[in-house]
């Protein structure tokens, strides 16, 4: 097909670059670029929640690569976030995120059996914090703010992996239950009539009645915040390929269906659908999420959607490698343009993950990915 060679050209440019970036960076858990070098999340900040990603950058370029630096560097991730897996306080729903890209990669990639470990306490942790009464799994905990004990969010669609995956390791129905029950109130509590999703939902958490739901990191409270319909187009496309639920993957093309449709003429995705119109702002891990989910989406979706679904993803790649992406060897990130959350003072920056699903989605075309999720 007429995109697999680009896909290898850029595929190619990547390896380059990033052969050069890990061993700029050995030791390092980044999260964003400062004058074009990652920073360090290391240490105090081991609990936050996207240090997962550099190992699963990592695991993918060794995949590809066979380098000997990307597992050195992917295994001291792993190693580090042990400090996170034993501090009770910095464990959240967010566990798929942090052990999906390390542990787990590690194990399917060697059968390693500590990592197996790790990855089924993450689990079990992520399995505790299940609300029975509404059905949801708790995003943050409550010490900060007591409301918190109610809420659930649109990204714990995309850690519900990580109980799939202990469900097939240890047979215990149990992970299993919780994220289908999670994923089945997502769909009635998160997921509009057009397909569009909302981000925050607070539910009383005796009685699991839903309170209210917050604008989040979008717009406002009732607009379209874009990384939150990635993370629901990629997430109930996951949910329906470990459970082969129907209703999963009607889901899956309802929200997918829906951010084609909003999808600008550019192909660079705004932070928000619905921001104003005068607003630049952009968030290039929304288009790469998007991406990856299209891509699955078009290999188990209706016939006649296929061709449309992996068109589309192939579209925002495209804007991505030419109008968004560094490939120069002396700056440590890939992705210009991700916004962390519309209402925070800083936009169109470097963030890890963004690198991370844009290496995904272009290795799901050239066939080279490690399956994580």
């Amino acid at each position: 097909m007429d995109y697999q060679k680009w896909a290898q050209e850029v595929a190619q440019k990547i390896k380059i670059k990033e052969l050069e970036v890990a061993k700029r960076n050995r030791g390092k858990i980044p999260y964003t670029a400062e004058n074009g070098a990652w920073n360090d999340c290391s240490g105090e900040k081991i609990g936050w929640w996207t240090n997962g990603f550099w190992g699963g950058m990592m695991w993918q370029l060794y995949k590809a690569t066979g380098e000997k630096i990307y597992r050195e560097n992917a295994e001291e991730t792993e190693e580090k976030l042990d400090a996170a897996l034993n501090n009770y306080w910095v464990m959240d729903h967010d566990s798929g995120f942090r052990w999906l890209p390390t542990s787990v990669a590690k194990y399917r990639l060697t059968g390693d059996k500590k990592s197996e470990n790790r990855a089924l306490m993450a689990a079990s942790n992520l399995a505790g914090r299940f609300n029975p009464a509404g059905n949801f799994i708790v995003a943050w905990n409550g010490n900060v703010d007591p409301r918190r004990n109610g809420w659930a969010i649109i990204d714990c669609t995309m850690n519900l992996p990580l109980l799939y995956w202990a469900y097939d390791q240890t047979g215990d129905p149990r992970y299993y239950h919780i994220a289908t029950k999670h994923a089945d109130t997502a769909i009635k509590a998160f997921i509009r009539e057009d397909g569009s999703a909302r981000h925050i939902v607070e539910f009383d958490p005796v009685t699991g009645d839903i309170n209210r739901s917050y604008g989040g990191q979008g717009y406002a409270k009732g607009s379209s915040w874009t990384r939150g319909q990635s993370w629901a187009l990629y997430g109930f496309t996951l949910s329906f390929l470990h459970t082969k639920k129907e209703r999963y993957l009607d889901t899956a093309e309802k929200v997918a269906d829906y951010f084609i449709s909003c999808i600008p003429e550019s192909g660079l995705i705004p932070v928000d659908f619905r921001q104003p119109s005068d607003c630049s702002w952009e968030d290039d891990i929304a288009a790469s999420v998007a991406a990856c989910g299209l891509i699955e989406l078009s290999k188990v979706a209706k016939e006649w959607k296929k061709k449309t679904y992996l068109d589309a993803a192939v579209r925002m790649l495209k804007a991505l490698d030419e109008k968004s992406c560094s490939y120069d060897i002396k700056t440590d990130y890939l992705l210009e343009r991700c916004t962390a959350a519309y209402g925070d003072e800083k936009h169109n920056f470097p963030i890890v993950y963004g690198d991370y699903y844009y290496i995904e989605a272009i290795w799901k075309l050239t066939g080279e990915e490690l399956f994580i999720w």
